[in-house]
């Protein structure tokens, strides 16, 4: 286990920038997840952190000792790639070895950290098959084992469930969790699938455009987002943003008085609220949408997405805006309209420039 500090690190190629700014602090036998759009710089950052790329400023330790031009091999890492890159003509067993033994380690050696590794993948009865006589499940596990022989300080994960089917995947994410409470390591984990990200992490780093966004645990990302962006790309399915205009702020409370170009009085409990923002995005997810009256927002459903044990209705406003509510039980009756009405206790405001309005004392 290993304590991963970074601080104040930026990446550049050429003119372009790709990282600015990244402070982040990793703490031993951490599960932590980097999660974003493509292009977001996460992968960058990963393999800035195996020594695959180089820092173009700010510094990188382990374990309190800077990394920035250590060897990669020297850094006491493993990595795990999207391409599983086993060797065909190998076995299970000469794959998982074949590091240790370019490093020269002796054969006994070599052997004792296979059978270990293998065991707690599941793996010790595949070690003399070959690649082309595995499931894609089975292939990931090998190289996850390639990685754990090498017994590494951190473990860094490059979206490694990708090529899997829905099913294994989530199979697969059982057994990482598996992995990392029996070994008990530091990892770090880069994926885009930001339900991937919710189920694996203790804490997750949220990504756009080269800098952090959040870092916190997925619950407090999900019901206390720092901005629009967070809150939009965190929570399946996607918080709805509408535009509001406040009509009248107290000094323990606000009222909206449009919302989503409806005429909706909406009372929300906020203290310190600037009066100057007179225009307002509300975020509100589409579990705390309750099903409303005439007079509440009027949706005009498009889709009734019926997932079993909850229906999601898809659908617009008046003013155009789109809006998913999570429908009255599972089933849905066929009706075009609905309406409904958000939780006051659950909205989330934002600012023109998509920043988390916050109360004082709580609330909105």
């Amino acid at each position: 286990m290993a304590k991963v500090e970074i601080s104040s690190v930026g990446k550049t190629f050429g003119s372009l920038s790709v990282l600015e700014g990244i402070n982040l602090s990793i703490r031993s036998g951490e599960f932590v997840v980097f999660v974003g759009p493509s292009g977001c710089g996460k992968s960058t950052l990963l393999r800035m952190i195996t020594g695959l790329e180089t820092p173009s400023s700010g510094e990188i330790c382990i374990d309190g000792t800077r990394m920035n031009e250590v060897d990669p091999a020297k850094r006491g890492t493993a990595m795990v790639f999207q391409s599983y890159a086993l060797y065909p003509h190998m076995t299970v067993g000469e794959n998982m070895g074949f590091g240790l033994k370019m490093a020269g380690t002796p054969k006994a050696e070599i052997r004792a950290r296979v059978e270990k590794a293998a065991a707690i993948l599941r793996l010790d009865k595949l070690l003399d098959r070959r690649p082309a006589q595995l499931s894609g499940g089975q292939k990931q596990r090998v190289a996850i084992g390639r990685a754990i022989v090498r017994e590494p300080k951190v473990f860094l994960f490059d979206e490694p469930l990708s090529n899997l089917d829905a099913e294994l995947r989530v199979q697969m994410r059982a057994e990482l969790i598996e992995l990392h409470r029996r070994l008990g390591a530091t990892m770090i984990y880069v994926t885009h699938d930001q339900v991937e990200a919710m189920t694996l992490a203790d804490r997750i780093v949220v990504m756009s455009g080269g800098a952090v966004q959040q870092f916190g645990r997925p619950l407090d990302l999900y019901d206390d987002p720092d901005n629009r962006f967070v809150a939009g790309f965190i929570g399946s399915p996607k918080m709805n943003f509408l535009s509001a205009a406040v009509t009248e702020v107290g000094a323990d409370h606000i009222r909206l008085g449009q919302i989503g170009g409806a005429e909706l009085a909406l009372r929300l409990p906020f203290r310190g609220f600037d009066a100057r923002h007179k225009e307002v995005t509300l975020g509100i997810r589409p579990e705390h949408l309750r099903p409303g009256a005439p007079g509440d927002l009027a949706l005009e459903v498009a889709l009734a997405e019926e997932l079993g044990d909850v229906t999601y209705l898809h659908g617009r406003l008046p003013s155009g805006e789109a809006l998913v509510a999570r429908g009255a039980g599972s089933r849905h009756d066929g009706a075009r309209h609905a309406f409904v009405t958000p939780d006051p206790a659950k909205v989330l405001l934002f600012d023109a420039g998509g920043q988390r309005l916050r109360s004082l004392g709580g609330g909105a």
